[in-house]
Formats: structure tokens, C-alpha cells, sequence
């Protein structure tokens, strides 16, 4: 269960924000790919780039090195407000469902991720506009991140600055739906048949496959969301894309399905790192913390009751336990247990 705890969060409360630095030229590719070839928008209709590498080669030669990072101050904004809020409605919903962290089910921790990743993806969803425009456009894209913002609301209104919303917000309860349930069906099927045991290469194969599910399921809609917050309402006053429903037509029509899974590698380049770190970090936690109840003879259902006594005088004295992990962090934190266990 406590795997269960830490897994849900790293997959819903996503990878911290120096995350965004090495992998933003990745995204930034992910969408020249996805608006690129628009039969229905001319402004996009050439196809520039074969691919993940080819468009990274020429966006580098053609505009400099600087196009690459093309809308990161709106991304990293995206990530400090999405991110802060994700994790302040996840961890509220949880509160109103369990009181005690065994409690806690892969069912319950899928809805509160859900719904925390639809909240919040839609209140930022403004950042994410403007983040997908000035990649689109790269260093033809004029003005700051502030003057953007108000140009967009003066040309476009509020509505403009929620274009997409619901692929966006669709997006996020795709990719926490699908992953979620991927690795634990995974893992559990590697286990009880008998091909692999608790292992860590266990765990890696079920954040790859988790990894790959959560793009392959989320890329059509991701493909509708990026073209949707790309095209601006003054345009004739047409909308290419109406909806969800109306943009997966439109491109199987007149691009073909695989359209739909244009910019697909640097899409799970993305999520599929991340998920196999993640996991693996949530391997090795829930290892160590096993094997201290064990060295201690704890019974893990009653380590919030537990008191310790002082093993010596550089180790520690703990009391009235409420999150067993603090005796994770407390042992870690000794001098000598600590090059034994961390």
C-alpha cells in the first residue's frame, strides 16, 4: 500500500520544474509535429520535419539555439501553478475519502488524480496557449509573456485564453487513467505468473509498458489539444476545430489515422523517462522501508502507534509516529545506519 501511496503521486503529481529545462527542446518538437501538415490550415500545411531528431537539426540551424526554448517562461508558469494546485486538490480529495494512509486504494488514488489533474489543468490552461503559440511559431513569435497574454484577450477575449480547455482537460484524466492501472496490472500479472519476481527490472517493465500506454492513449486527443489552443478565433472568424470529437475527424479525414499520433516519440520520451525514474525511486523507498520494519520487527499496522525506544545516543528517539516514512527520513538521516540502509 505504501508503494501504492508514493507511485500514485510521482505519476500524478508529475516531475519537478528543472524537469521542464532538459526536456522542454522535446515538447517544443512534439509540437511543430503535431500542427505541421494541416490540409485545412495554410499557415501549417508544409510538412517541414520528418521527425523528432530532423526537427530538432533544423530548428537549430534554421533559427538558432534559442528557438528551442521557444515558450518556456509560459511553460515553466504552467508547471509552478498546474503543479502547486494538482497537488493541493489531490491530496484535499484524499482526506475526504481516507483518514488513515492504509486506507488508501489504486481506485480511490485514480479519481483524486483525475479530477486534480482536470481542475488544475484547466485553471492553467492560458499558460498553455501561449506556450504552444510561441512554439508553433518559434522566433517568428512576437512580444513577451505578459504582452502576449493581454494580446490574446484583446484579439480573442476570455475565450481565447481557454481554447482546448476540454482536450486539455481530457488529456490529464487519460494519461492518469490509463497509467495508473497499466503499472499495477502489469506488475502483478509479471509476479503471480511467475516470470519475474518483486524485482526492480520487474518494476522497470511495468513503468515502460504504464509509460507507453499513457502516450499511445493520450496522443490523439494530445494531437486535437495542440491545434486547438494554435488557432486563433480572428482568423476569418472560422474555427477549424470545434471540439474534441470534431478535430479527431477532421485530421483521420483528411491526414489519415496516423496523423493522429504525429509527434508520438517525443511525446513518450517525456512521459516514459519520467515514469521509469519515478517508479523506480518508489521501488527502492518501499524496499528500504520494508526492510527496517523488519530489522525492528514493526507490524505495519500499527507503526502510527509506535513508540521507539533510544537506540543510542547518534541514533534517535521517535514518538507517536504519524507517517511511517518519518522513520525512513529518521534512520536516513543518522550517521552511521545511514550508509547501511540509504
Amino acid at each position: 500500500m505504501a508503494a501504492l501511496r508514493l507511485l500514485s503521486q510521482s505519476l500524478v503529481l508529475g516531475p519537478p520544474k528543472h524537469h521542464h529545462f532538459g526536456t522542454f527542446p522535446v515538447d517544443l518538437t512534439k509540437t511543430r509535429l503535431q500542427v505541421q501538415g494541416q490540409t485545412i490550415d495554410a499557415r501549417f500545411k508544409e510538412i517541414k520535419y520528418k521527425g523528432m531528431f530532423h526537427a530538432l537539426f533544423r530548428i537549430y540551424k534554421e533559427e538558432g539555439i534559442l528557438a528551442l526554448y521557444s515558450g518556456i517562461a509560459p511553460a515553466l508558469l504552467r508547471q509552478a501553478s498546474y503543479g502547486t494546485i494538482k497537488i493541493g486538490i489531490y491530496q484535499s480529495l484524499k482526506r475526504l475519502f481516507v483518514d488513515r494512509l492504509e486506507d488508501e486504494t489504486l481506485l480511490i488514488n485514480m479519481i483524486c488524480g483525475v479530477v486534480s489533474g482536470v481542475i488544475s489543468s484547466t485553471i492553467a490552461n492560458p499558460t498553455d496557449v501561449l506556450k504552444i503559440r510561441m512554439q508553433a511559431q518559434g522566433s517568428l513569435f512576437q512580444g513577451g509573456m505578459i504582452g502576449s497574454f493581454i494580446d490574446i484577450y484583446q484579439q480573442e477575449g476570455t475565450r481565447g485564453l481557454w481554447r482546448g480547455v476540454v482536450p486539455t482537460a481530457q488529456r490529464a484524466a487519460i494519461v492518469v487513467g490509463v497509467e495508473l492501472p497499466v503499472y499495477d496490472i502489469t506488475k502483478k500479472h509479471l509476479i503471480l505468473s511467475g516470470l519475474l519476481g518483486d524485482t526492480i527490472f520487474t518494476h522497470f517493465v511495468s513503468s515502460f509498458s504504464c509509460g507507453l500506454a499513457g502516450a499511445l492513449a493520450s496522443n490523439p486527443v494530445d494531437v486535437v489539444r495542440t491545434r486547438m489552443m494554435n488557432q486563433r478565433a480572428i482568423v476569418g472568424n472560422v474555427e477549424l476545430y470545434k471540439g474534441t470529437l470534431d478535430g479527431l475527424l477532421k485530421t483521420w479525414k483528411t491526414e489519415g489515422f496516423f496523423a493522429l499520433y504525429k509527434g508520438f516519440w517525443p511525446n513518450w520520451l517525456r512521459l516514459g523517462p519520467w515514469n521509469i525514474i519515478s517508479n523506480m525511486c518508489v521501488y527502492v523507498d518501499t524496499y528500504i522501508y520494508a526492510h527496517i520494519l523488519d530489522i525492528f520487527c514493526f507490524d505495519t499496522a500499527d507503526v502510527s502507534q509506535l513508540t521507539l525506544p533510544a537506540l543510542s545516543p547518534r541514533y534517535f528517539l521517535l514518538k507517536q509516529v504519524s507517517n511511517p516514512y518519518d522513520i525512513v527520513i529518521a534512520i536516513c538521516s543518522t550517521n552511521d545506519f545511514s550508509h547501511h540502509l540509504c
